[in-house]
């Protein structure tokens, strides 16, 4: 690595931090931004408290900040994510020798309370991919959704999805998820069918050299905003709410898979999540409907009317 000026003023340490983390760990544009204007917001709050190098910053300076962030009302969520932000900036650091110790050691986040997801029940999905239209748009809508709730995928790995990232004959598909982790799904049989559909009429939309699976009217890859709205105005064409998203499909995808099958980590695997603490939540979910079950039917439990 070249020679960097670690004082906090100039920014290259910290530009060369960023610069890291989009080409060698290759985060998303949406997790860059968040870290940049994080580690803005510490670079800032140094140069106010007069610390001039990185190596200058102690344990109490960070934990005056994450309190100067409090102050501010920020959620804990936001809290934690700056924490990463910090701590990964540091790791950076000292792994490059610009700085000789770890001030973050020790500096806890606070615990963010869990929100159980939103999803559609069984019979919401069925109405919601429930698509008599046959026009090209509305084939491959369907389509997508299919696919979401088939194979539990992010938004952002139906946006990346290649032709060569399908394979009808073996019935799967290959994802590229967090981290650039690639992983392969199976395609339930309503996806496969509605994929054929697409297929068969794709190129009336897009010449046969792009790549994309889905593409937009004008022939190219179709956008993540693109998809959020003409899955809304899905939702209230089939007499949904309006606040029907992507992100719900595999959340419901998540919830059914686990009510049926009570298998954990096969559904920690098909999600793509690293940590089974974040599968976890659906167990809460799947919970819920048992209690609401048991609340609805068991003798005992039923409230007395007055």
């Amino acid at each position: 690595m070249p020679s960097i000026d670690t004082s906090i003023e100039s920014g290259q340490a910290l530009s060369a931090y960023l610069e890291y983390l989009k080409t060698e760990r290759q985060v998303s544009p949406h997790t860059l931004s968040n870290y940049q204007h994080d580690l803005e917001r510490l670079r800032h709050y140094c140069i106010d408290k007069d610390i001039t190098h990185w190596a200058d910053v102690e344990n109490f300076h960070l934990r005056h900040f994450i309190g100067h962030l409090r102050q501010q009302e920020l959620n804990n969520r936001s809290l934690q994510r700056n924490l990463s932000a910090i701590r990964s900036l540091f790791r950076f650091l000292l792994k490059n020798k610009l700085v000789d110790k770890n001030p973050v050691i020790g500096i806890k986040a606070p615990k963010q309370a869990r929100h159980l997801p939103n999803l559609l029940d069984v019979d919401q999905v069925s109405k919601l991919l429930d698509i008599d239209e046959d026009d090209p748009l509305s084939i491959r809508d369907a389509a997508i959704m299919e696919l979401l709730y088939s194979s539990g995928l992010r938004l952002s790995e139906i946006v990346g999805l290649d032709l060569s990232s399908i394979d009808l004959a073996d019935r799967s598909v290959s994802a590229l998820g967090k981290g650039k982790k690639e992983r392969l799904l199976p395609i339930g049989s309503k996806a496969i069918e509605a994929l054929e559909q697409w297929l068969a009429i794709r190129t009336t939309l897009c010449s046969a050299q792009e790549p994309a699976l889905f593409v937009s009217q004008r022939g190219t890859r179709l956008a993540h905003r693109s998809i959020q709205a003409r899955m809304k105005q899905w939702a209230v064409k089939q007499n949904l709410s309006s606040h029907v998203h992507p992100h719900m499909l595999r959340h419901s995808f998540a919830s059914h898979l686990l009510e049926s099958s009570s298998d954990l980590r096969a559904v920690q695997e098909l999600l793509g999540h690293s940590d089974i603490s974040t599968t976890q939540i659906y167990t809460h979910l799947d919970f819920q409907h048992l209690a609401q079950v048991y609340d609805q039917a068991h003798p005992r439990a039923k409230k007395k009317k007055k």
